[in-house]
């Protein structure tokens, strides 16, 4: 094979790759936030043992989870400008689309770490005559974060390798930038094999710093 990857210089970076690279950094980041925080509504929802809470949050983690998110990707991108009488674009509809979807997973994940707290320290919160939300508060989310970090971490992880899929609705990500770039020069298996390289390098190092971030929460418990 005639590979040539000179034609990657830095004005092609800035050009071409760098756009792309801060919409995925910026998506990722938004439907972290956005997902870890409506995901622990819905764990706190199926954990309430109230069935108006429990069986609308149940439904909703159970649907998103059984559909492949390039699906749901598909279905904001088409049908919500149907619903809303005018189009929406392609890079909000990806933060919405990937902020509701993620909160289905991170909520599956909140509920574990919330569960992993033992009992007695609810009890002691009431002891002292706290409340529910209080207790869960002050209490339990702080315990049940600490120990769901690096699980966390890793959907994120997850999260940033899925921000590709945009691609099908057109979003300007990381791939898009290497997709343009490679049909501009001609050169679209360099491209493909270099944007390869660095998910790659961008995911191994963050797993290497969850696996650190793993030893100090083992230490500390």
């Amino acid at each position: 094979m005639n590979l040539d990857f000179g034609f990657l210089d830095a004005n092609v970076v800035s050009s071409f790759i760098l756009n792309g690279l801060y919409f995925s950094l910026q998506l990722t980041a938004v439907a972290m936030v956005g997902g870890i925080a409506l995901g622990t509504v819905l764990a706190l929802m199926r954990l309430s043992g109230k069935a108006w809470l429990v069986l609308p949050a149940s439904a909703y983690v159970t649907v998103l989870r059984s559909i492949p998110l390039v699906m749901v990707i598909l279905w904001f991108f088409l049908l919500i400008p149907l619903l809303i009488g005018r189009p929406m674009g392609a890079e909000l509809s990806a933060i919405i689309t990937f902020t509701l979807f993620e909160a289905a997973y991170y909520s599956e994940i909140m509920r574990a770490g919330i569960q992993s707290v033992p009992k007695g320290q609810v009890h002691a919160g009431y002891a002292v005559g706290m409340s529910y939300a209080q207790t869960m508060q002050l209490v339990v989310l702080p315990q049940a974060f600490r120990n769901m970090l690096p699980v966390l971490m890793t959907q994120t992880i997850i999260l940033f390798q899925d921000t590709s899929l945009v691609y099908a609705i057109g979003a300007y990500d990381l791939l898009k930038g290497f997709e343009i770039a490679g049909k501009n020069f001609n050169r679209p298996v360099e491209t493909y094999l270099v944007a390869a390289l660095v998910y790659f390098v961008i995911c191994f190092s963050l797993s290497m710093a969850v696996r650190q971030l793993q030893k100090k929460i083992d230490i500390i418990r």
